[in-house]
């Protein structure tokens, strides 16, 4: 090299070194999975493809909840990926644990009726 030359070869070298972030994989999203009949379901699944979260309840039997992709969430579909399930209703949605169907939901209108039953109380009072 010439005085006061720079070497490219080492610097394109260095350059390589440096640490590159990870690939990105997964939507971020977690939602419940499981197959049970109690409908209580505490494991939580990282999606890793999928962009929404499922539970789907065959008629008078057993509920499963899990990742999936938002696109398979139609009657066809879902037949198609669970055949032993002859009649079952589902729900899908796009946030964290969405597919809880936890009692705390059929609460909410309950709570709503109670407040506004007590307000008409108080008014009388």
């Amino acid at each position: 090299l010439p005085t006061g030359g720079t070497d490219v070869t080492s610097y394109e070298d260095s350059r390589a070194a440096l640490p590159q972030p990870p690939p990105t994989t997964g939507s971020g999203l977690r939602c419940y999975k499981c197959q049970d009949y109690t409908g209580r379901c505490q494991d939580v699944q990282e999606c890793t493809y999928e962009d929404s979260c499922i539970s789907l309840s065959e008629r008078g039997g057993k509920t499963i909840r899990q990742c999936i992709r938002y696109t398979d969430c139609d009657n066809s579909r879902l037949s198609q990926m669970f055949p032993a399930i002859s009649a079952f209703t589902y729900r899908c949605c796009s946030s964290n644990l969405c597919n809880s169907g936890t009692a705390c939901t059929a609460v909410t209108p309950l709570v709503a009726l109670l407040g506004s039953l007590l307000s008409v109380w108080w008014c009388w009072m």
